[in-house]
């Protein structure tokens, strides 16, 4: 049995914006295999529509912003979070990760905007229209070309992973199911798969933790129901601030299904960059 280390691949469960930007960096390393139970990439990702924060950035410093790590860490704390040292990673990290899209992969993340909750523009998009979708698919893509053309790199879609494989306390890969098998890969797992907020099931971390908003809809997609966050609990693994879940104040209906529980964001962007929202009866709120 593979089960031992050094692994000849990095899994990575989840192929959204995380799962790629981790995949990509894999690859770079020596890394290999994504899976993902949807049948396609992408995630939550790909419907971003307002952009990506980042603090001390070349495009800031290239139109004069004075923006820093130090001003976005205070901002985060301001906004409530809890934990300064996650906080800090966070922030700190943000500039180099922006430009790593920008330099790496080609991307026009030239438009930098003000939003909620930030002191200064920080919020990075191009001119494309749905900045969510064009840097996500762009990791893809790389990712994709590597698979067609090397053996560094897999992608496995339609591949639900359901079980963490342990070597005494340490994981050595998982099992998943695809087309009616299930199936195992070994090396270490990396889980880029999403939240919960999808999660409405019998077990349901919704449920759990945020009951109160079991009745709201959600925007994130139907595959967002906490596997990760399961199967690590499952092997031992602590979870923190699973109480924080976001409450979003627009969404999209649709007139002919209103009470549908999966709805599509109407993202910040539209208001931080001059949009106005009107009740039903045409007045502003």
């Amino acid at each position: 049995m593979a089960a031992v280390f050094p692994a000849n691949q990095v899994i990575v469960v989840g192929g959204g914006l995380a799962g790629m930007s981790a995949a990509n960096q894999a690859v770079e390393c020596g890394g290999k295999t994504v899976l993902d139970k949807s049948a396609f990439c992408g995630g939550n990702s790909t419907k971003a529509t307002s952009g990506i924060n980042g603090a001390g950035t070349k495009t800031q410093k290239g139109k004069g912003i004075p923006d820093n790590a130090e001003i976005f860490v205070a901002d985060t704390l301001k906004g409530g979070a809890k934990k300064p040292e996650l906080a800090k990673v966070l922030c700190q990290n943000s500039a180099a990760d922006v430009d790593w899209l920008v330099d790496k992969f080609d991307l026009d993340l030239s438009l930098v905007a003000r939003l909620g909750g930030h002191s200064q523009p920080r919020t990075h998009r191009g001119k494309e229209r749905f900045p969510g979708m064009t840097i996500t698919y762009a990791l893809i893509q790389m990712l994709e070309k590597i698979a067609e053309k090397t053996d560094r790199a897999r992608i496995i879609t339609k591949a639900e992973v359901f079980k963490l494989i342990c070597n005494g306390k340490a994981v050595v890969g998982c099992e998943y199911k695809k087309a009616g098998k299930i199936l195992k890969e070994y090396g270490p797992v990396v889980f880029a798969s999403g939240g919960f907020g999808a999660d409405f099931g019998s077990d349901s971390l919704l449920a759990t933790y945020r009951p109160d908003l079991l009745h709201l809809p959600t925007t994130n997609g139907e595959h967002c129901t906490g596997d990760a966050i399961k199967m690590g609990e499952a092997v031992g693994g602590k979870s923190i601030d699973l109480e924080w879940v976001q409450v979003h104040p627009t969404g999209l209906v649709k007139p002919d299904d209103a009470d549908a529980k999966i709805k599509f964001l109407a993202a910040e962007a539209l208001r931080g960059v001059g949009g106005l929202v009107l009740d039903a009866n045409g007045k502003r709120f």
